[in-house]
């Protein structure tokens, strides 16, 4: 499903801990000039914000459901993301 948004904040399940999920996010992140977060969830997910052009973050949205080599996802939940954003894309 296409965003019109520029930013959006996901929740990514499955297993995504401790297999380069965060630091895989980061390079493809950059790599489609996005700003944003990503970090670990007590729950055992992931979570993150992707900021850009609409294109880019779509791209975005679509790579996390497959995420680094190691991941195995199993859902991704999308929601439109509206608070400010520091420039840069930092791993928590």
């Amino acid at each position: 499903m296409p965003f019109s948004s520029g930013a959006v904040q996901v929740w990514i399940s499955g297993r995504v801990q401790g297999v380069g999920y965060r630091a895989a996010t980061r390079q493809q992140a950059l790599a489609l000039g996005l700003t944003g977060w990503v970090q670990n969830l007590p729950d055992g997910r992931v979570t993150a914000v992707f900021a850009g052009e609409a294109v880019a973050v779509q791209k975005m949205v679509d790579w996390c459901h497959q995420g680094s080599a190691l991941a195995q996802v199993t859902q991704v939940m999308v929601e439109p993301y509206s608070h400010s954003l520091s420039p840069g894309f930092t791993i928590s």
